[in-house]
C-alpha cells in the first residue's frame, strides 16, 4: 500500500514521508495498547440500526415499467449505526455491553441473535412492541459472474424519535454497570436512544473517577458539553457552524479549535475521508494523520463506526489521544478496503502496524 503522511504546525508543512512508516517507539506503544484490548469492558450506548443486504441476479427488464427485475439469491442483516460500533468493539477483542432500542420485528430479532452469538451482552437493550427497528435495506444486483452493484436503498424508520422515558430507562441501565466499565461510547444517529442531557447525567452519577466518554453525534454535536472527546467528520463540523471547509486548512483549524473550546472537550478527532484525520487538543497544534494505506477506498459504509470503536477502546486501555487516534486511523484505513458494513480485528491492526 502506498500513500504519504504530512505533519503540520499551524498550517505549515514541517515534514513529509511515507504514511506506512511508524518508528519503533510508536510501534511498541501501539502494539502494547492493542494487547490490553481484551481486558477492557466498553459500554456502547446509542442508536441500533440493522443494515440489510439483498442480493439478486438481473433477470430482465420489467414489462410494467423500465426497471430491472432481480431474482433474489441472498439476504442477510448486519449491525449498523451504533450496533456496528459495538460489533467493531467486539471484533477488536473488548468485552461489550450494548444499550439501545430495537423493535419486535425480524430486524430486531436478527440483531439480538447476532450479538448473543458473538458474546455481546444485550440484557440492557430495550425491546419495543409495535415499533420497527431502524433498518437500511440495500438492494444489490448483477449479471451472472459480475460484481454486485447497489441499485437502491430503502430505509424503514420509527415514525418519531424514541421517547424521553425510553432514554431514561437506558440511562439507568448504563449506570448500573458504569462503575465497572473502562469507557463509554455514545453513538447518536438521531433516533433518540440517548442525548446530551442523559450522557451528562451518566457522567455526573457514575460514582467513580473520570473515564473516557467518546461521542459520535450526527446531528446534535453542539449539544454535547464536557465529554472527553468526539469524532465528527468534516461535513458534520461544517454543518455545526454553517461554514464550508473544503481545502482551507486555516478554516479547518479555526473551526476545530472553536469546537474543542466551546464544547469543553479534552480532545477532538475530525475525520476527513481520503484526507485522513486531524487531532485537536488544548494548547497543542493540530496534528494531521493522513489516511493509513491506500486512498482508493472500496466502501466507506460504516467507517466512522470503526474509527470511534477503535479510538474509544484505545482510550479505555490507557492510550494517549495521539496513540488512540493513530490506532483509529489504522482501523479506518483497513475497513474502507472491505465491502459493506464491515469490521476489523485486533490481529489485522497489529499486522498493519508491524508492517508499517
Amino acid at each position: 500500500m502506498t500513500g504519504r503522511w504530512v505533519v503540520y504546525r499551524y498550517g505549515k508543512v514541517l515534514h513529509r514521508g511515507h504514511c506506512m512508516k511508524i518508528n519503533a517507539q510508536y510501534r511498541t506503544a501501539l502494539l502494547g495498547i492493542i494487547e490490553r484490548f481484551p481486558l477492557q469492558r466498553i459500554i456502547m450506548l446509542g442508536d441500533l440500526v440493522a443494515d440489510e443486504y439483498v442480493y439478486g441476479e438481473i433477470a430482465r427488464v420489467s414489462r410494467e415499467a423500465p426497471v430491472l427485475i432481480l431474482k433474489q439469491r441472498e439476504k442477510h442483516v448486519t449491525p449498523g449505526g451504533g450496533a456496528n460500533a459495538a460489533n467493531n468493539l467486539a471484533e477488536l477483542g473488548a468485552r461489550v455491553s450494548l444499550a439501545g432500542v430495537v423493535g419486535d420485528d425480524e430486524a430486531g430479532d436478527a440483531l439480538l441473535r447476532y450479538f448473543q452469538q458473538k458474546g455481546v451482552s444485550t440484557r440492557h437493550v430495550v425491546r419495543l412492541t409495535g415499533c420497527p427497528t431502524p433498518t437500511k435495506s440495500r438492494i444489490l444486483g448483477a449479471l451472472s459472474h459480475w460484481q454486485p452493484q447497489q441499485i437502491v436503498r430503502v430505509d424503514r424508520e420509527p415514525a418519531q424519535r424514541w421517547s424521553r422515558e425510553i432514554r431514561g430507562r437506558l440511562t439507568r441501565r448504563v449506570l448500573s454497570q458504569a462503575r465497572h466499565a473502562s469507557a463509554l461510547l455514545v453513538s447518536d444517529y438521531g433516533y433518540g436512544a440517548t442525548d446530551a442531557r442523559e450522557v451528562e447525567y451518566i457522567i455526573r452519577h457514575r460514582g467513580r473517577g473520570p473515564w473516557p466518554v467518546a461521542v459520535d453525534s450526527r446531528y446534535d454535536l453542539l449539544t454535547f458539553n464536557n465529554v472527553t472527546t468526539a469524532t465528527p467528520n468534516e461535513p458534520e463540523v461544517e454543518a455545526a457552524f454553517g461554514r464550508t471547509i473544503g481545502h482551507d486548512l486555516d478554516r479547518l483549524h479555526d473551526l476545530g479549535r472553536k469546537l474543542l473550546r466551546r464544547q469543553g472537550f479534552q480532545a477532538l478527532l475530525v475525520t476527513r475521508g481520503r484526507d485522513g484525520m486531524v487531532l485537536f487538543e488544548p494548547r497543542r497544534p493540530p496534528r494531521h494523520l493522513p489516511i493509513f494505506g491506500s486512498n482508493q477506498a472500496l466502501d466507506v459504509t460504516g467507517a466512522g463506526d470503526t474509527v470511534i470503536a477503535a479510538y474509544t477502546l484505545a482510550l479505555g486501555a490507557g492510550a494517549s489521544f495521539l496513540h488512540a487516534a493513530m490506532i483509529a486511523n489504522c482501523a479506518g484505513g483497513l475497513v474502507v478496503m472491505k465491502r459493506g458494513t464491515a469490521t476489523v480485528s485486533a490481529a489485522e491492526i497489529k499486522e498493519a502496524i508491524r508492517n508499517a
